[in-house]
């Protein structure tokens, strides 16, 4: 019985170092081609992926970027990530080249894991969801159809700032946060206003969120599959949200263009079909997703900086537009937005020191030479936001925390890409733009700040997120100015 388990044992070594073998030797063929990009593969499977998210981990993503230009002394350089050979760009003509062609020489890509979390009924991949879903959304999206949310969103941001923030001395930011941007985003996606659902699917919401870039192993107990199973029950919610939207569309209780979800629900593909309710619900979930860490982020980083520096905060109360105090009763209009010009410069510069998405993935369609480096077809093809935000070579003194670098023409053509850039630039940019602004008119106008932690640290994951969620005191002016609560 002995020698029957070592002779098993050794069958499985056997077997599994063939196996590796085999691996190694895939994984290095991948990259036997002439003239690419200066790198290193890393190891089997993993390539360099474990090394880009202790980087994320350090909230200083950016040097795997860098260290690796500065070795290779180039603007791209090779590298292996998700176990996908990659060729990641530095530079500005990187990002130019990416930005400026598309369907043309790269189209998107994201890892097979991400249709796992947000499947759909018609066998597209994920790219061509994404595309499916960003042209449903143009009307709801323009400046000028988002004019009519502006006093939703201030409505909403009075209640917010009156249940979480006022009579308090001090908060922990992040926590905070999480709840406004997610009940923003249900009642402007789906005009869901119901506490109790809201926070029946938040509670489950987050998981998807931090599964989705995890490491794709669909294993009880892994971050993989919590992921998977909260996103089932929360399109299981949505599915029941749908359908009674479905049922009041009938019934005219409800508005053919009263949100995202009515459009859906009446939208049509080439076929003159209805959109199935399940690739709906996921569709919705994706929008969740992509807007709730994001303007948490945002949100977090502006209270960060104008606690930390007290000039910037007078020049945002002083600014014009921004210190207006509203008449009793009287919400924030789309022209009162358009004022705060000096807000927004702030924002920009939270945006570049700290944009929310690190990065995006493309693969190339075909073969193409650039900087003198062949990429072959079928590569992926990395950006990194901060491989130009904080390079010294495009923005001066890239540290510092600097509004007037947005101030005139602004940082030059594809430097500055927290929404990415070209067709696939974020179709959320003015949503977000009117969520921040909106934010930071009743922060400023309600209190003065103070950090607990002057000197927290922030990590990444990947979202950035200061590593105690930001504590705060809150100083209230006096005496606090009177809203109402009525959209």
């Amino acid at each position: 019985m002995e020698n029957v388990c070592i002779a098993l044992f050794i069958l499985l070594v056997s077997f599994f170092s063939f196996a590796l073998f085999i691996l190694f030797y895939r994984h290095k063929a991948q990259f036997a081609y002439p003239n690419i990009p200066p790198g290193s593969i890393g190891y089997p499977i993993v390539g360099e992926t474990l090394q880009m998210v202790a980087h994320e981990r350090n909230g200083q993503p950016e040097n795997f970027i860098f260290e690796r230009a500065a070795k290779y002394k180039t603007e791209i350089f090779t590298t292996s990530v998700l176990g996908e050979p990659t060729a990641a760009f530095c530079s500005a003509s990187g990002n130019k080249l990416l930005f400026s062609n598309e369907q043309k020489l790269v189209t998107p890509w994201w890892p097979k894991s991400a249709d796992k979390v947000f499947p759909s009924t018609v066998k597209y991949n994920t790219n061509e969801e994404a595309k499916r879903t960003k042209n449903l959304l143009p009307q709801f999206i323009k400046p000028e159809a988002l004019r009519r949310y502006v006093g939703v969103m201030d409505s909403i941001a009075q209640k917010h700032f009156a249940s979480m923030w006022e009579n308090k001395k001090e908060i922990v930011v992040v926590s905070t946060l999480k709840d406004y941007t997610f009940s923003l985003a249900c009642r402007l996606f789906m005009s869901l206003e119901d506490v109790n659902e809201v926070q029946r699917i938040f509670k489950r919401f987050e998981e998807i969120a931090s599964g989705i870039i995890s490491v794709p192993i669909d294993f009880p107990g892994t971050m993989f599959r919590k992921a998977i199973k909260a996103s089932e029950f929360v399109r299981k919610e949505l599915l029941g949200i749908i359908r009674q939207r479905k049922t009041d569309l009938g019934e005219g209780k409800a508005s053919a263009t009263q949100d995202i979800l009515s459009h859906m629900l009446l939208a049509t593909d080439s076929n003159g079909q209805f959109i199935h309710e399940e690739d709906i619900a996921a569709k919705i979930l994706g929008l969740l997703v992509g807007g709730h860490d994001t303007g948490v982020c945002t949100c977090t980083f502006v209270v960060k900086y104008l606690a930390a520096l007290p000039h910037v905060y007078e020049n945002v109360y002083n600014a014009n537009g921004d210190s207006k105090i509203k008449d009793s009763g009287e919400l924030l209009t789309w022209k009162d937005l358009q004022k705060m010009k000096y807000s927004w410069n702030v924002v920009s510069e939270v945006l570049r020191l700290f944009p929310p998405v690190q990065g995006a993935f493309r693969i190339a369609l075909t073969d193409f030479v650039f900087n003198g480096f062949y990429i072959p077809k079928g590569w992926k093809l990395y950006w990194s936001a901060a491989a130009t935000h904080k390079n010294a070579e495009y923005f001066a003194e890239p540290l510092k925390f600097e509004p007037k670098r947005f101030e005139g023409k602004g940082p030059a053509p594809f430097t500055y890409v927290p929404f990415g850039g070209g067709p696939r630039m974020c179709p959320g940019k003015e949503y977000a733009r009117l969520e921040v602004l909106v934010f930071m008119h009743h922060l400023i106008k309600r209190f003065r700040l103070q950090l607990c932690l002057p000197h927290e640290e922030v990590t990444a994951n990947p979202i950035p997120t200061p590593l105690h969620g930001l504590p705060v005191r809150l100083f209230p002016h006096a005496p606090p100015p009177h809203y109402s609560s009525s959209p």
